[in-house]
């Protein structure tokens, strides 16, 4: 019999990538979403902050993966802030109130956080020991977390997943970036100096999946190449990828006015960054495919 996984927030790239990978590794899959995608796998709608019929998965469920949260990239205004923190915060004390009324619990209970939690500091790597930063992001991933230990029972393995920025064949910011360099704008943004903490998505799924089945995981995890790069170094790479010889750099108040008035998106999310590494994962074993920045963007961007 098939060991089931419920996804919550299932239906972006990260999401649909992760549930085909536990397919491959005969887990049952079933999604929950707000919204309603052609998928081959069982999909169930929530609203994110009430008690459904999806509740009732967790009576025979293995395990639970959160994911959800609104996505941030969007500009911060007041409202969509305050979307990017109550998505994620309740969304986390529903799943932990139907939890606490399930008639068996689940085994593990997988959950995404930020590795912008760290803040923004200049020129220092991260990893899981490294104080807490100030803002939005490092305001949002600290009350997700909280709301997580809140909510985990005893008889619930958790475990954190301080995830950097992924990058996958069918979805995320990496289409985004992949556009700016075919149009000639694919340089660095600002002074390009900002850390890019990147994953590919195969080292991703892996991760999840051996959090699932390694009982030795538990806690607060960096889920990023041990490779960080500059921002400068990122778009260097990915135009050699793309064998486009020249990008334009965009100083940072052309970045600002872009990013707010033609992408519709924050202009922080290119402006600032961190270095983050995954120190947890490399004591404990973990072996990347893909550690090296060139070598994943050849995989995601030349077949």
């Amino acid at each position: 019999m098939k060991r089931k996984v419920v996804i919550f927030g299932g239906t972006g790239f990260l999401g649909l990538s992760l549930a085909d990978y536990l397919t491959d590794r005969s887990f049952g899959v079933v999604l929950v979403a707000r919204k309603r995608v052609v998928t081959q796998h069982k999909l169930l709608l929530w609203d994110g902050h009430s008690l459904g019929d999806w509740a009732d998965e967790f009576n025979d469920a293995f395990g639970i993966i959160n994911l959800a949260g609104r996505s941030v990239d969007c500009v911060k205004t007041p409202d969509n802030c305050d979307l990017i923190l109550r998505s994620r915060v309740e969304s986390v004390r529903i799943i932990g109130c139907a939890l606490a009324k399930a008639k068996t619990c689940p085994k593990v209970w997988i959950q995404m956080s930020t590795a912008h939690i760290y803040g923004d500091p200049p020129f220092r790597f991260c990893d899981e020991e490294a104080p807490l930063g100030y803002g939005l992001a490092p305001q949002v991933g600290k009350a997700w977390e909280t709301e997580f230990d809140k909510y985990l029972n005893k008889e619930t393995r958790g475990v954190i997943l301080r995830t950097g920025f992924v990058i996958g064949k069918n979805g995320g910011a990496l289409q985004s970036l992949s556009r700016l360099v075919k149009l000639g704008l694919g340089g660095k943004a600002g002074e390009g100096k900002q850390g890019m903490s990147w994953i590919h998505q195969t080292d991703f799924n892996e991760i999840v999946f051996q959090a699932l089945m390694n009982s030795g995981f538990s806690g607060v995890y960096n889920i990023t190449s041990p490779n960080p790069v500059s921002n400068k170094e990122f778009m260097k790479s990915l135009r050699k990828t793309m064998k486009v010889p020249f990008g334009l750099s965009a100083p940072e108040f052309i970045t600002r006015l872009g990013a707010k008035y033609i992408f519709k998106t924050d202009p922080e999310l290119a402006l600032y960054g961190r270095f983050v590494t995954p120190d947890r994962l490399l004591a404990e074993g973990f072996k990347f495919k893909f550690p090296d920045l060139n070598q994943a963007l050849q995989d995601l961007l030349m077949q």
